[in-house]
């Protein structure tokens, strides 16, 4: 099976990148973000403090999250509920940060996230994929963008869903998750040593598409 790992930070464009590069090839996208952000919803929902390890995982020990292609594109679900929408607000992407961090809830997403590759071929984002996920990925690309871009990036997307939002706000919120991913414990955001590196701060969607699918062909020689 193929596996190519898109990494990077927050709002950098990865499940946009990765859906639109695995529709070209034929493959399956994963969004483990989304995964991390239902177990945020759930622990949020539930009433439990997402900074508090043994709560979250409380809220996993039935929790029943699942990935699937429908008419309106992948979505996510939680039990029979689809909360594509609801794992998007800003609030819940601090709390996917929060529960990322601890060893319980990654050995338990992780587990599930390798399980999909060994039977399709994917292209799967997240922040530790290369590193972690899928160390042994073939392809590994490192996408980044200046921290204004990548704002500007996530007010466009909560905009798209009709959520309201403050763009200083998002930038604090943005630089906070920043700081959280690179400096946890377990599994930190950071680029694999041997990731292709693609800033977008100045490319169109079209543009940063056009050097993944150079960079896979040149990996995978296909």
């Amino acid at each position: 099976m193929i596996k190519i790992a898109i990494d990077g930070p927050s709002a950098s464009g990865k499940s946009t990148i990765a859906k639109a590069v695995a529709a070209m090839k034929g493959y399956v996208h994963i969004d483990t973000g989304a995964m991390y952000r239902a177990v945020a919803l759930c622990a949020y929902r539930s009433g439990k403090d997402w900074n508090n390890e043994s709560a979250v995982l409380s809220v996993m020990e039935n929790i029943d999250i699942d990935i699937a292609h429908t008419s309106k594109g992948q979505r996510i679900f939680l039990a029979d509920e689809d909360i594509t929408e609801a794992v998007r607000t800003a609030e819940i992407g601090i709390g996917a940060s929060a529960v990322a961090a601890f060893d319980g809830v990654r050995e338990k997403l992780v587990e599930l996230q390798r399980q999909l590759a060994t039977s399709r071929n994917v292209v799967m984002d997240g922040r530790d994929i290369g590193t972690v996920v899928l160390p042994d990925a073939p392809v590994k690309i490192f996408l980044t963008a200046s921290l204004e871009t990548r704002a500007r990036r996530r007010c466009n997307e909560l905009e798209a869903l009709g959520l309201e939002y403050d763009f200083d706000e998002i930038v604090k919120q943005i630089e906070k998750r920043d700081f959280d991913d690179s400096n946890r414990a377990v599994a930190p955001l950071k680029c694999a040593d041997d990731a292709v590196v693609v800033d977008t701060s100045h490319m169109n969607a079209y543009e940063v598409i056009e050097e993944i699918m150079r960079i896979i062909k040149e990996k995978l020689n296909v």
